[in-house]
């Protein structure tokens, strides 16, 4: 299970991989507390101003479609400094928005955007990083997305405070945005330093090659991935989108449990904040669970407390302290999130073959984001048909199936040899 003499150097090049996506999470989470509260503030009710929110995800979503494709031809750096200038487009329609279509068209945008940078930051990962550091290098990027989710809604919070405005944290998404764009110009892009021809050690001992020829294949046909690898992803794949349901039904659900409670726009964006806080505090103790004890010592407890957190909060809207049960029950969801940062990532990475991972990878997101992107929507119309209180809980209800899918299905399909070298003690980073 050891690598290759001198071919794992991560810390040499940590700052150039993990920066770019802190910076890009960042940005993209200051505006998620607020889009809501804009949206209603241009003629939008409850449920459409869910709906504006949720076109982040279908974004993310239909993004997933052409980004292999794109990360391939153009190579991972140049296909994150387009993904940036995307985003940039996309925020300049969302502080301009006269109108919910106008601030959706700009919210899908950024989604566009988001699929393609955060695919090309994960193939890059699972290519050059051995299988012993895998889970920690994950949850690390995980934990750089926590981060960012940490800074940018704080930090929005203390400009909205300043400027009184909402609006105002598009602007600190566009700082967020140019500095990505800085940094990936003008620091080592980290694939040059593996160099071409990278040997990968295999969990069973197989040495395996990935020369520049595999590295740059396109994801021809994701739907035709998609079918070759069916008997996974509607397993595992179907757990992973409910896992990213719930994460990305949170980004809309909660901010808009806050409106409903009549909770302030500057309060709502410090409480994600903080919530988010918990998540980054926790991200590298669920490598370090993974990399030792294995996938499912992490998945359960995550995906079981963030099913509890947000089932909970279904039933306290009316109550005296309303407020009070909301913030503890955002809390509980965000433990359990950072319970389980990064195994998305790395179940997907366990499962991807080796030498041209990203068909599959790119497969795999895609029946994630389809959980994430359908979540906000369904949201909305749950609302819309019944109330944000049902939607809760049917989203809580949906997270208990993901858990029964994990608990059967981890066992049966992650590869025996990931299994075997799980049992031996992981090398320190």
């Amino acid at each position: 299970m050891s690598s290759t003499p001198g071919a794992f150097q991560l810390r040499k090049i940590a700052l150039a991989v993990y920066l770019p996506t802190f910076l890009f999470a960042a940005g993209e989470s200051a505006i998620i507390p607020v889009v809501p509260v804009i949206a209603k503030s241009i003629g939008a009710d409850l449920a459409t101003s869910g709906l504006v929110a949720a076109m982040l995800t279908v974004g993310i979503v239909i993004g997933d479609i052409p980004s292999g494709g794109f990360v391939s031809r153009v190579g991972e750096r140049m296909a994150m400094l387009w993904s940036s200038g995307v985003a940039m487009l996309g925020i300049a329609l969302a502080i301009f928005a006269v109108n919910p279509l106008m601030l959706g068209a700009g919210m899908f945008l950024i989604g566009l955007a988001t699929a393609a940078f955060a695919l090309a930051r994960h193939a890059f990962l699972t290519t050059y990083i051995p299988f012993e550091y895998r889970a920690r290098s994950l949850s690390l990027l995980g934990g750089m997305f926590r981060g960012g989710g940490v800074a940018g809604p704080l930090l929005a919070a203390g400009v909205i405070a300043l400027f009184g405005d909402a609006r105002s944290a598009f602007l600190l998404t566009a700082v967020f945005t140019v500095a990505t764009i800085a940094v990936l110009l003008f620091m080592q892009d980290p694939e040059s330093a593996f160099g071409k021809g990278k040997k990968v050690v295999e969990p069973d001992g197989r040495v395996l090659t990935v020369g520049e020829d595999e590295l740059e294949q396109e994801t021809h046909g994701l739907f035709r991935t998609v079918w070759n690898y069916r008997s996974v992803l509607l397993r595992l794949g179907t757990a992973a989108g409910i896992t990213a349901a719930l994460r990305s039904a949170r980004t809309v659900l909660f901010p808009l449990w806050a409106l409903s409670i009549g909770l302030g726009d500057s309060e709502t964006a410090l409480i994600m904040g903080i919530a988010t806080g918990i998540d980054f505090a926790l991200f590298f103790t669920s490598g370090q669970v993974m990399d030792k004890y294995g996938r499912i010592a992490a998945v359960l407890p995550s995906v079981l407390i963030m099913s509890i957190g947000i089932l909970a909060v279904s039933f306290t809207h009316d109550l005296s302290n309303n407020v009070t049960m909301f913030i503890l029950c955002v809390m509980v969801f965000s433990l359990g999130n950072g319970l389980g940062s990064g195994i998305i990532l790395t179940i997907a990475s366990d499962l991807a073959p080796k030498k041209n991972p990203a068909p599959f990878l790119g497969a795999w997101r895609f029946s994630a984001d389809v959980g994430a992107g359908l979540a906000p929507v369904g949201v909305a119309a749950v609302t819309a048909v019944y109330s944000l209180s049902v939607a809760a809980g049917t989203l809580g209800v949906l997270g208990l199936v993901g858990v029964f899918l994990f608990t059967r299905y981890i066992p049966r399909l992650i590869p025996k040899s990931v299994a075997a070298a799980l049992a031996s003690e992981p090398p320190p980073l």
